[in-house]
């Protein structure tokens, strides 16, 4: 999922106000806190919209990515505001993934089988090659085409960050790769729960194909547990499966990359920090009881927290970023799309 950095590097250094003399504490709360209320305002009007007829069929997570969205790109995202988004879309969503470990056991993970992590490995070395191959044929940047790549096949903007540690693209390349993976990661987390019924998939197999194909983790747990909680936990394990992949695929780029251009620069793979602490938290879990109570207070907390991180990334989504570089790379993101849906789909119906 993605590479981490430090809480400062977070954050842009131009919402901190310019007076040093204040404590550093002051200083980052003073520059997120504007982007964090408009958040949570779109955070409750999700949750009010549930009351609309029509509205309840999706989750308070849907209906937050769509508001963001509609609030980004109509009315437009305030400046002082990115910092605290950023951080709500960082931060604060990672955190709330090491809390679903909470809803997770041991016997819970097991339950992806070996099948189930052969089928994300599969599908995400096979979409990479895919996304690459066909930008070569189109002719896409090389360059772009991997970022496309990776944000597709292994965790949307994390990874397209995370991957250009080596390729080194142009941030303007970055920027679209991301609005690209955003629009589809946010059409098959809107879509798929609807194609479910249709395909036959009961809940496991649902959240295997949704943790195996989506972009995003927030999407995957968006388009998830919008099919049942049974559904949310497989897809959730699946997805951050793939996020583990992470690491390694880029070091392997790394390498590539290094072989070609015959520098001594060796890739630095990131560390998902939160991947660990979910680890960890689904052992404590499995070895400790933990009171009802406690997990009801969790659970409402980390839905809470996860359409907030939702919220944001609607918040962050500029649609005009897609008309920046042409048809081509969009063609290549939305073939990516197919691809990784019906490859893994594929894979979860005969397997």
């Amino acid at each position: 999922m993605s590479s981490v950095s430090h809480f400062a590097n977070d954050i842009p250094k131009s919402a901190f106000p310019a007076d040093l003399t204040q404590g550093r504490k002051s200083l980052n709360w003073n520059g997120i806190a504007p982007g964090i209320v408009l958040v949570a305002m779109i955070t409750a009007v999700a949750f009010s919209a549930r009351n609309v007829s029509g509205s309840a069929l999706f989750s308070p997570m849907i209906l937050a990515v769509v508001a963001g969205m509609i609030y980004s790109n109509v009315l437009g995202t305030p400046v002082h505001a990115k910092a605290g988004i950023a951080f709500s879309q960082k931060r604060l969503l990672r955190f709330a993934i090491v809390l679903l470990g909470f809803q997770l056991t041991l016997g819970q993970v097991i339950s992806i089988g070996a099948g189930g992590v052969g089928i994300v490995a599969a599908t995400l070395g096979a979409t990479f090659v895919f996304t690459t191959t066909l930008g070569r044929l189109i002719g896409v940047d090389a360059k772009l085409a991997q970022l496309i790549a990776a944000g597709t096949s292994i965790c949307g903007a994390s990874a397209i960050v995370a991957t250009n540690i080596v390729t080194d693209a142009r941030d303007e390349d970055v920027t679209y790769a991301v609005a690209s993976i955003t629009l589809f990661g946010t059409v098959a987390m809107l879509g798929f729960p609807l194609m479910a019924p249709m395909l036959g998939l009961d809940q496991h197999a649902f959240g295997l194909w949704a943790g195996a194909s989506i972009h995003e983790v927030a999407q995957v747990i968006g388009a998830g547990f919008q099919n049942g909680t049974q559904s949310g936990e497989i897809a959730t394990v699946a997805k951050l499966t793939r996020v583990a992949m992470l690491a390694p695929m880029v070091v392997a780029l790394g390498l590539m990359a290094r072989r070609r251009s015959s520098s001594e620069v060796a890739a630095r793979p990131p560390m998902p920090w939160f991947v660990a602490s979910f680890v960890a938290i689904v052992a404590l879990n499995s070895l400790v009881t933990v009171p009802a109570e406690v997990k009801s207070a969790v659970a409402l907390a980390t839905t809470i927290m996860l359409t907030m991180g939702l919220a944001a990334m609607g918040l962050q989504a500029d649609i005009s970023q897609l008309r920046s570089r042409g048809l081509r790379p969009l063609a290549l993101a939305f073939s990516a799309f197919l691809f990784i849906g019906c490859f893994s789909l594929m894979l979860v119906k005969f397997t």
